[in-house]
């Protein structure tokens, strides 16, 4: 063999060599092309914004303030410094949902009106009746309401006997609801030089707004 015959068959060899290199570069890339994938993805935001529910109260049906605790209680005006046995006494209590209150709401049976705590001696000799919507707070009036709440004393615990129903206004306070407490003295077991204190709670519920 020449030595221009040798130096052509390497330079063939070379070449197969590169041939296969290449071709096992192209075998790599194609590999590599469909192994890859695309992915897209979508998102989606939600927002939650909660109601807004408050009751106030009023001893004169036009002002109205939170009494949001057994201390910051409003003080009923029963004008009862001078019971005697067998006397009732009524005064009003208005309640009502508030301007920023966004959802209906019930005081409800059961519940919805209780005494929260009493002292005194005659706690066990007075009875109390609560209506609602009466004519006017006081004897005749009280009896065309809708007895609401009732106890045989002002014991602790005593509940509500009827569900009522509050409505909330369009960016204004919600329709009044007047309750007429009514409390009685007993006609044989009340107590001379006794001074007697209870407080009720009202208690509203938010109805579902579904």
């Amino acid at each position: 063999m020449t030595d221009a015959a040798a130096a052509s068959g390497k330079t063939t060899a070379r070449r197969r060599v590169q041939a296969v290199l290449a071709g096992g570069l192209v075998l790599g890339v194609g590999a590599a092309v469909t192994l890859a994938s695309w992915n897209d993805s979508e998102f989606a935001d939600g927002i939650f914004g909660s109601a807004a529910f408050n009751l106030e109260g009023s001893t004169d049906g036009e002002s109205y303030t939170d009494h949001a605790s057994a201390d910051a209680a409003a003080t009923l005006d029963f004008s009862a410094d001078n019971m005697t046995p067998g006397q009732t006494v009524h005064t009003p209590f208005w309640v009502r949902l508030d301007a920023d209150t966004t959802v209906d709401g019930t005081i409800e049976a059961a519940d919805g009106i209780g005494i929260t705590g009493s002292d005194g001696t005659n706690t066990a000799n007075l009875s109390y009746e609560v209506t609602a919507d009466p004519d006017s707070c006081d004897a005749a009036g009280a009896a065309t309401g809708t007895t609401v709440a009732s106890g045989a004393d002002l014991s602790t615990g005593v509940g509500s006997t009827s569900t009522i129903d509050l409505t909330a206004g369009e960016d204004a306070a919600g329709t009044p609801v007047q309750l007429c407490f009514s409390v009685t003295a007993a006609e044989e077991e009340f107590a001379q030089g006794d001074t007697t204190e209870v407080t009720w709670e009202v208690l509203a519920t938010s109805v579902d707004n579904s």
